[in-house]
């Protein structure tokens, strides 16, 4: 598609890029899209800790590369939307834009702890006792009850992980602290987050956008930590909008 936009989506913690399907395949046609998994994740290799947000965005950019990509729209979920703001602050010029889902640039104080017993649980008790908690996180009870079958193959995906390599990504968000390149990352730049997020509350939401200075978070009504897969039409529609400032801001320098 000669000239259409290009759009890159990061997944969440311990699942893989079809976080992304129900958002790529509403906008099929309408842009270049890839969808990947991250390192130590659903199909990707399993190469040993330590992780950072920086060297995951470094391998966005490297994927770039391969495919031949001077630049993208960055689209991140989470876990995603923390490599998002790596990749869009340390490659701004390979930066079209970025939309930042259910995502923070710091999970605060008492991160390192919180993420080192998440870790720790997964190691000791296995992966498989975190689906109930990570279920009810996700998703609202609504939509779990509705998507009997959505939830079985996450559950596949999650209990699939390396436990190394979950343990490292884990350590890596509960280091990550992004709030001072935050202001760097180029524009336009979108924070979405559901209301009934309680892995990255609407208050952080907030505080990402307003370190990145380009318009207040967009909160989701009904919707918990997963909004690409709960609500999709709300990704779709802040993208599509994203993009449209993309190709205004586009045509003004043309213009220029």
């Amino acid at each position: 598609m000669p000239g259409a936009p290009r759009i890159a989506f990061v997944h969440s913690l311990a699942l893989d890029r079809s976080v992304w399907s129900p958002v790529a395949a509403a906008l099929a046609g309408r842009a270049e899209m890839v969808a990947y998994d991250c390192r130590g994740h659903g199909r990707s290799g399993r190469p040993a800790g330590p992780y950072t947000t920086d060297q995951f965005g470094d391998d966005l950019a490297d994927l770039l590369d391969h495919l031949g990509w001077a630049d993208t729209v960055v689209a991140g979920c989470s876990m995603g939307g923390c490599v998002a703001q790596a990749f869009a602050a340390g490659h701004p010029g390979r930066t079209r834009g970025a939309l930042l889902v259910d995502t923070t640039a710091w999970y605060g104080p008492t991160a390192p702890d919180d993420w080192a017993k998440r870790a720790a649980a997964a190691r000791t008790k296995g992966l498989a006792s975190l689906i109930p908690f990570q279920l009810t996180r996700w998703f609202g009870d609504a939509f779990r009850t509705a998507q009997p079958d959505l939830m079985a193959r996450l559950a596949e995906v999650f209990t699939a992980n390396d436990i190394d390599c979950y343990e490292a990504t884990c350590t890596m968000l509960g280091r990550t602290d992004l709030r001072g390149s935050a202001p760097s990352i180029p524009r336009p730049a979108a924070v979405l987050v559901g209301e009934d997020d309680g892995a990255t509350p609407p208050e952080m939401a907030r505080e990402l956008a307003r370190l990145i200075g380009d318009g207040p978070a967009t909160v989701v009504p009904g919707t918990r930590h997963l909004t690409p897969l709960e609500n999709p039409g709300a990704v779709v529609g802040a993208l599509t909008a994203l993009l449209g400032r993309t190709a205004a801001g586009e045509a003004v320098g043309e213009s220029a």
